[in-house]
């Protein structure tokens, strides 16, 4: 059980990442990250509604027929949105205001219907959670990841009107990377998303090949003999 939870964080932080690995939810990806701030927000949102659907459909998998399981999901995975849609607006505002239309536009991030459909529809509740939550933590890595670059390098900050967004709490993640700093306009602007996203990328495509070839490295390498009787 421990070393499938271990699994589980492995896949959703780093080798089935929704963005690094799998490519997907690219729109509020490469649309909200001017700044670490928005994909900080967007990500708790994806991971709230991960988390939820994940649950509530692992919980109710042996009441839904295979038959209808796609509209159900959907439906589930929509009612859940709009509550975070609303809670955001209450409580967040100024954060729902900035993120506008992609906060209902989670429902078609094409990462939560197939968590629901490849995991929380086949397996146990806490591990459909765990999976939920590691899928967000890895979507939200991604979002403040690619927030980040741009925004310090456009701007030369980091996490700027954060105490705004979330509270006056998380003023103390508010930094000025680069004073006077007159900007970098590019990187602020959709090209610039493309062109950091693919640098990220092939950051981890380097990342992986060190690992996989130091993981080869540190493999026992067999006497001829023992090889010869272990074949026989």
């Amino acid at each position: 059980m421990a070393n499938q939870y271990k699994q589980i964080v492995r896949e959703g932080v780093w080798d089935n990442n929704v963005v690094f690995s799998q490519m997907l939810a690219l729109c509020p990806l490469l649309a909200v990250t001017g700044t670490a701030t928005n994909g900080l927000g967007m990500g708790i949102a994806t991971t709230a509604v991960l988390m939820a659907s994940n649950f509530i459909v692992s919980v109710s998998r042996g009441m839904i027929t295979p038959e209808v399981r796609i509209p159900v999901f959907v439906l589930l995975i929509a009612s859940i949105v709009t509550l975070v849609d609303m809670f955001m607006n209450a409580y967040l505002h100024e954060l729902y205001k900035v993120l506008g239309l992609f906060i209902p536009l989670i429902v078609t991030n094409c990462a939560i219907l197939g968590r629901a459909e490849s995991f929380a529809f086949r397996q146990p509740m806490p591990a459909s959670v765990l999976d939920g939550l590691m899928m967000g933590v890895g979507f939200t890595l991604a979002l403040v990841i690619l927030g980040a670059t741009r925004e310090v390098l456009g701007s030369g900050t980091l996490f700027a009107n954060a105490s705004l967004m979330f509270g006056e709490v998380f003023s103390i993640i508010e930094f000025t990377i680069i004073p006077d700093y007159s900007g970098f306009l590019l990187m602020i602007l959709p090209p610039g998303a493309f062109i950091a996203l693919g640098f990220i990328l092939a950051g981890k495509r380097v990342i992986d090949a060190k690992t996989v070839k130091n993981e080869t490295n540190e493999l026992p390498v067999l006497d001829n003999d023992i090889a010869i009787d272990t074949a026989k």
